[in-house]
């Protein structure tokens, strides 16, 4: 419990040594902003991508992906269960065929 300031003293000089207890939001506030700064940190450190999909955005990665399980599924609806696909480049295109 507080004791009483001596009378005649300003509001000032009656909260000059008042430390204001953390409230709780204050609390999960800082500990969010850590946690935000400790994932950044751990993203930082986080390996490379392989150089295989260097230069490969989410979406184009996701397209090619979306490309070749259309094409595994034509494949199957034809029958075709043997097959490998065969890549070949020739100067800036990049050809994917199918070998059965």
């Amino acid at each position: 419990m507080m004791k009483k300031p001596p009378r005649g003293l300003s509001d000032k000089d009656m909260i000059k040594n008042y430390v204001e207890e953390k409230s709780v939001e204050a609390q999960l506030l800082t500990a969010a902003k850590k946690a935000e700064k400790r994932r950044i940190a751990d993203a930082a450190d986080a390996p490379p991508e392989p150089l295989a999909k260097a230069g490969f955005t989410k979406e184009l990665t996701e397209k090619l992906g979306m490309e070749l399980l259309a094409l595994k599924m034509e494949l199957e609806m034809s029958g075709v269960k043997d097959y490998n696909f065969k890549i070949k480049r020739d100067g800036e295109k990049i050809t994917l065929t199918v070998v059965r």
